[in-house]
């Protein structure tokens, strides 16, 4: 198979994949991937960058401008609730630190404490319905990390999510496994200049 053949078909792949994730019916970009290229009857797998692109493309093309609006509205509620855990470090992070939404997305935001309960009572304290709370634990190079996922809501029915990790994690890289680049999201002061000079801004990898 010629090289140019290879891509388009990557391309096909990977734009089946993120309409099965997009419309959900996948949840996990690997059995996504594996089940269009069955669905196509070919070998080749994307990656998941190619795979995040498109799907983004699939979200711009269905939701139109509707989907701009709500990605500043998600922006400033985000900054809102950053705020509200300023003591805690929080950093934006996922889709909407990215600009890459889609219908059902949620705030996500890692804040930094030894005592995840506190962050509980802030959010209740700032009118936020607290949904559910979780422990994850996960194996990242041989070491067992462990965190607190509290899901929320706000007013205006956006999903949230706060990851509450360990105060010595803040400040340590970690590496997206979608988008593959260095997941840096935004802190307070840099989502403010952010939504006071180009709320829409994006940042993927070029």
């Amino acid at each position: 198979m010629s090289k140019v053949n290879t891509t388009d078909l990557r391309h096909k792949i990977a734009r089946e994949a993120a309409s099965l994730l997009y419309f959900g019916l996948e949840k996990e970009y690997k059995q996504a991937k594996v089940k269009a290229a069955q669905d196509i009857g070919a070998h080749v797998l994307p990656s998941n960058l190619e795979v995040a692109l498109e799907m983004d493309k699939v979200a711009e093309e269905t939701e139109g401008s509707a989907r701009t609006e709500r990605l500043i509205q998600m922006r400033t509620k985000a900054l809102k609730v950053m705020k509200m855990l300023e003591a805690y470090c929080p950093v934006l992070i996922g889709s909407v630190w990215r600009g890459t939404i889609k219908q059902g997305s949620d705030i996500d935001i890692a804040v930094y404490t030894n005592q995840p309960e506190e962050i509980i009572s802030v959010l209740k304290a700032g009118g936020l319905k607290v949904l559910k709370t979780a422990w994850t634990t996960v194996n990242k190079q041989g070491a067992t990390l462990e965190s607190f996922h509290i899901y929320a809501e706000t007013a205006a029915k956006h999903g949230l999510e706060i990851v509450a990790r360990s105060r010595e994690e803040s400040g340590k890289k970690r590496q997206c496994e979608i988008f593959g680049d260095e997941l840096k999201g935004l802190h307070i002061k840099e989502l403010e200049k952010v939504l006071e000079k180009n709320p829409t801004q994006r940042f993927i990898p070029p």
